[in-house]
């Protein structure tokens, strides 16, 4: 086995200025040898080794709440060192602290704040305030957080991730003082990806915002390296102590390459795991692992490995045995395996595969872990003959059974119709689909499932003397996933919104609607702004038109759609389109004794009086006009309170007349 460990694992230099200063200041107050007392304000690093370390040395750790009775028997002349961690700590307890080395000769203050933190802590003082809007991505808890915030004045926000940031800027652009500019920095030890996330993100809506790049070099050379690490191993050990941030962070980002990551304190840690002879291991630790511990990680697993291949050299295989192999040839008619002993494990090609029409080298290659069954060993020959499909064929089945306790969804492809109904090959496996439970229509024809990959829930095992048969359902599944639509649909739906839908039937009273899996209907007066008998007379089965929730009822299922708008009401169209005064082409569309009715826009109709119908006495309207008869007439009235519009054609013959006789007289 290969144990790789990455270059910029353990100790950064703030971490090791600070431990380095502390272990000074313990040799200095050994050497003084007048009862100084050496603390820590908070725990120097995150871990645990190096704290019981300095421990052993006399150095106590104190909190804020302990700084005035330090501060006290300093002021009483009591020889007393303080180290402030790389952390950093708040600003007001820096200045008290400073304040009482500046008066006692025999207080020492030593601020080992790590330069990046400083650098983010003079940010904050300089970037905030009046004005403006300061943001932190990091964990508000932090101790190096805490001291970053603690500089900055005015308007200041912590938020761990980019998710947390768009949140945020959606609630600040509501806000009525979002004229502010913005500040935004990183927690040193700060995600890569999720900095590089927010950052776009703030670019795209701030242009002038000052963005300050304060991921630590080092971590980001550390994250770097734990990923391309990840990339190319099998086991990752990150060496690291549970409350640390950047040890954290290596362990989440290894987690995304690697599937065996493994979060260790110590050697200790280490013994539980196991290896494979041909694996590759990396090693990473974060900022607070002295390179000790690094180093007794490393020796640890070399040990243990070196044990474990040791055992595997005299291990003997037996028939019926499962074991696991790696393959080191791939032939015709058969693969090899190294099982990690003198035997070798020689699987043929119809142990190998279900389909005689497969190529082996199409389905494996080398270096594959295989998993197969012991047949034969041959202890002269030096070969054990193995069978993988048993394996297989177990290990599937036990996924059905499996299956059909959790109530998981599997997926597999229907090979054939049968007697009943369909078969559908998940895994290796014949699962039978009753015809009633396929989601086809009674009578209809189930060929058209054939070799489709559908998914099943498995309702029914039966298993014995010698038998084993499962049932399945693609009904479930429907099921499962139209209640998935339907509570969404109802969790997001609020009067007022809008949706696209489809026609799906019609009744006297309105028509239902698709909503996408939910049905809402909409009443015949709904439809239209104009009386209608029949929706039949607006929509079809099969349209797909825009509507809008005008109420619902979530435990009748109800849901009450609105399909006019105000956009389409005939009245809302002719006010839009005309004025008094204007002159319109209308349509006759009814004759009473007193005048006609005429279709200005359709859903629309005003009066021409019978006096306005023309410039001479009539009886009858009938004696002019016909109905579907279009005319030119002038709109005389408009009456918006009782929807009424006035119109006459005199009034356009008269002034025709009255143009033909200024014409006459200017001759």
């Amino acid at each position: 086995m290969e144990i790789r460990i990455a270059k910029h694992a353990g100790f950064c230099f703030g971490v090791k200025n600070a431990t380095d200063a502390l272990e000074a200041e313990i040799e200095r107050a050994k050497q003084e040898n007048m009862g100084r007392r050496v603390y820590t304000l908070g725990r120097i690093i995150h871990n645990d080794h190096y704290i019981n370390h300095i421990k052993s040395c006399g150095v106590g750790e104190i909190g804020r709440e302990d700084i005035p009775a330090v501060i006290e028997a300093a002021d009483r002349g009591e020889r007393i060192s303080v180290v402030i961690r790389a952390h950093g700590e708040l600003a007001e307890v820096v200045r008290v602290l400073t304040e009482c080395a500046d008066r006692n000769e025999t207080f020492t203050l030593l601020n080992c704040t790590c330069p990046y933190v400083e650098k983010v802590r003079r940010i904050a003082r300089e970037n905030s305030g009046e004005g403006r809007i300061f943001i932190l991505l990091g964990t508000e808890t932090h101790p190096e957080v805490e001291g970053i915030m603690s500089c900055a004045e005015g308007e200041k926000y912590v938020l761990p991730d980019a998710a947390a940031l768009e949140s945020w800027e959606k609630l600040y652009r509501m806000n009525e003082n979002c004229a502010k500019s913005i500040a935004i920095a990183a927690q040193t030890t700060q995600n890569l990806s999720e900095w590089k996330k927010s950052i776009n993100f703030i670019k795209k809506g701030y242009t002038n915002a000052d963005i300050f790049d304060t991921i630590c070099k080092v971590t980001q050379l550390r994250q770097e390296e734990a990923a391309s690490l990840a990339r190319e191993s099998d086991i990752m050990l990150v060496i690291g102590s549970s409350d640390s941030s950047n040890s954290g962070k290596l362990r989440d980002i290894s987690a995304k390459y690697c599937r065996n990551v493994y979060f260790v304190g110590g050697a200790e840690d280490c013994k539980h795991i196991r290896v494979e002879p041909q694996s590759i291991m990396s090693i990473t630790a974060g900022a607070s692992t002295p390179n000790s511990l690094i180093q007794e990680v490393y020796q640890t697993m070399n040990e243990q490995t070196f044990a474990e291949l040791l055992e595997a050299s005299i291990k003997t295989l037996n028939t019926g045995d499962i074991v696991e192999g790696v393959i080191t040839a791939i032939y015709p008619n058969e693969i090899h395996l190294d099982l990690g002993t003198k035997t070798t494990g020689v699987i043929a090609h119809d142990k190998a595969t279900s389909d005689p029409q497969a190529k082996l080298d199409a389905i494996y290659k080398l270096g594959d872990v295989v998993k197969a069954k012991v047949i034969k060993v041959s202890d002269i020959d030096g070969i054990a003959t193995l069978d993988k499909t048993r394996v297989d064929s177990e290990a599937n089945w036990l996924g059905i059974v499996e299956a059909s306790e959790t109530g998981v969804t599997l997926e597999g492809k229907v090979v054939e119709v049968v007697k009943g109904g369909v078969i559908i090959n998940i895994n290796s496996v014949r699962v039978f689909i009753p015809a009633s439970l396929t989601g086809v229509p009674k009578d209809g024809d189930l060929n058209a499932l054939v070799n489709t990959t559908q998914k099943v829930k498995i309702i029914e095992i039966k298993q014995g003397e010698g038998r084993k048969r499962a049932y399945a359902s693609i009904r479930a599944v429907l099921r499962e996933e139209r209640k998935a639509r339907e509570d969404a649909f109802w969790a997001e739906i609020e009067e007022g919104k809008e949706y696209d839908g489809e026609v799906k039937s019609l009744t006297d009273f309105g028509a239902f609607v698709d909503l996408g899996g939910v049905d809402g209907m909409v009443h015949t007066s709904e439809l239209s702004w104009r009386r209608v008998k029949h929706p039949s007379e607006v929509v079809a089965i099969g349209d797909k038109i825009h509507v809008y929730v005008k109420a619902f009822d979530r435990e009748k299922g109800r849901i009450s759609l609105g399909y006019k708008t105000e956009a389409m009401n005939p009245w809302y169209i002719f006010t839009t389109k005309y004025a008094e005064g204007d002159v319109a082409e209308v349509k006759v569309v009814s004759l009473m004794p007193f005048g006609a009715f005429a279709e200005i826009v359709p859903g629309c109709d005003g009066l021409i009086h019978i006096s306005q119908i023309t410039d001479h006495k009539i009886a009858k309207p009938d004696e002019v006009l016909e109905v579907g008869q279009v005319v030119t007439a002038k709109i005389t009235s408009i009456n918006n309170e009782n929807h009424q519009v006035g119109l006459s054609i005199r009034a356009l013959l008269e002034e025709a007349e009255d143009a033909a006789d200024e014409a006459e007289d200017a001759e």
